[in-house]
């Protein structure tokens, strides 16, 4: 039984470990570019790592995240009613802190794809018809960071 156990407690820290830094090692600061990248990525797998780290803040605060979002900025968080609103601040959470690190022009074009893969998750949620409006609307938005952001 304890073999059992080491086994499927080491399984379990693999599995954590390849997608993205889902729970802090004791928090390294000298690892926060190696985090930061795990969570700005366009995958799905770097979506929902960021999305758990951004539930428990606290258990990160040795890297000295910026978590402040305006969400979509000056566009509509819910566009439509599609929820776009986490995938803003997502894309808020790359630029903010891509930017304190001084990376962020060699980022920014990464950062942008992941919003409209984020958004395009979001719209793969919805029928046909509902769903060619609110693809519609994530390339717009995509465009508009892509110039403006």
């Amino acid at each position: 039984m304890r073999r059992l156990t080491t086994i499927l407690a080491t399984t379990a820290m693999a599995v954590a470990a390849g997608v993205g830094a889902t729970a802090p090692a004791q928090a390294a600061p000298a690892n926060k570019p190696q985090v930061l990248s795990g969570w700005t990525q366009t995958s799905a797998d770097s979506y929902n790592a960021w999305y758990s780290a951004r539930q428990n803040q606290g258990s990160w605060s040795a890297y000295g995240f910026d978590w402040s979002t305006d969400y979509c900025s000056g566009s509509p968080d819910n566009p439509f009613g599609f929820p776009f609103q986490t995938s803003c601040a997502r894309h808020d959470f790359g630029y903010r802190n891509y930017k304190a690190a001084g990376a962020f022009p060699a980022n920014k074009s990464r950062l942008d794809s992941a919003l409209y893969e984020d958004l395009k998750r979001v719209c793969a949620r919805y029928g046909a018809v509902t769903r060619a409006t609110c693809n519609s609307t994530a390339w717009t938005y995509y465009q508009a960071v892509k110039v403006l952001g």
